[in-house]
């Protein structure tokens, strides 16, 4: 692979080692996909979705799953979320294979009705908190408010998600989430359906809490600006069948970025590779 997963953040470990503290940040790996394949079938046929990955995640890693429509993106996800098994390779968490869904693997999806809407947001976010992690009500109520004071929501504990706009709702969504501690945070293009101008903002609240909390992430998107900005690491997969064209690092990338002549030259860089090679090839 192109990028160096071990040592993460180097911006961060530079400053960590002027100020005299620990040297560079050093993670370990947390999920492994080994030669995936994955297929699904149609009224006539199985189609394969993608095939062959091979990708590491490591602690602390924002890992972006980049490309076209119908490159299998989406359903990588859902098999690293334990919902398909592959028909081929094998998806490992902590060194233990992935079986089927689990709370170490919390997913956000981009629809905005993924909240019950008889329920509070406070109680949107408690709820999973007392089914799967068994706290009482008052430690579920604690600890939703803690991750909705989070990403600015507290002021709507009482409210319902009808009442709120789509990118609070994916706020809420993001909020449940974190307050389950997953191992890994599964984002399925979770802004798509955003304005631009909301989008953005999602973008840089995602990352200030990446900050905060310093949670792993592994987020699907086909906008190279946006991976390029979210990640800090990419899997570039190609046009249906997925297969892996490169893996790059973005760490060097941050909301600021969209104007600089180096973002662009990564844009057109990327975009070479997702589309202009693979018709070479074709």
């Amino acid at each position: 692979m192109v990028a160096n997963p071990t040592l993460l953040f180097p911006d961060r470990a530079e400053r960590t080692g002027r100020t005299g503290r620990s040297g560079p940040a050093v993670s370990e790996k947390l999920l492994a996909v080994e030669n995936v394949s994955l297929e699904y079938r149609t009224r006539g046929r199985i189609v394969r979705a993608t095939h062959d990955v091979s990708f590491d995640v490591y602690g602390g890693d924002r890992f972006v799953l980049l490309g076209p429509s119908g490159c299998g993106k989406s359903t990588l996800l859902k098999a690293v979320g334990g919902f398909i098994e592959p028909a081929s390779g094998t998806i490992s968490l902590d060194g233990q294979i992935v079986r089927g869904p689990g709370a170490d693997r919390i997913v956000v999806f981009q629809e905005f009705d993924q909240l019950p809407p008889w329920k509070t947001v406070l109680q949107n976010v408690a709820f999973p908190l007392r089914v799967a992690k068994k706290l009482s009500r008052a430690e579920a109520n604690e600890r939703a408010l803690h991750y909705l004071e989070k990403v600015g929501l507290a002021g709507f504990a009482n409210a319902y998600p009808h009442t709120l706009s789509g990118g609070m709702k994916q706020r809420v969504a993001i909020a449940r989430a974190l307050a389950m501690q997953p191992r890994v945070l599964l984002m399925d293009e979770p802004f798509a359906a955003l304005d631009a101008l909301t989008r953005r903002k999602m973008q840089e609240e995602l990352l200030r809490l990446w900050e905060e909390v310093n949670f792993t992430l592994l987020f699907v998107t086909h906008s190279i600006e946006e991976a390029l900005v979210v990640g800090n690491r990419i899997l570039l997969l190609s046009p249906h069948p997925g297969r892996v064209r490169a893996e790059l690092n973005s760490h060097q990338y941050s909301q600021d970025s969209f104007g600089r002549s180096d973002f662009q030259r990564s844009v057109a860089r990327i975009h070479h590779l997702l589309f202009e090679e693979t018709e070479a090839v074709q």
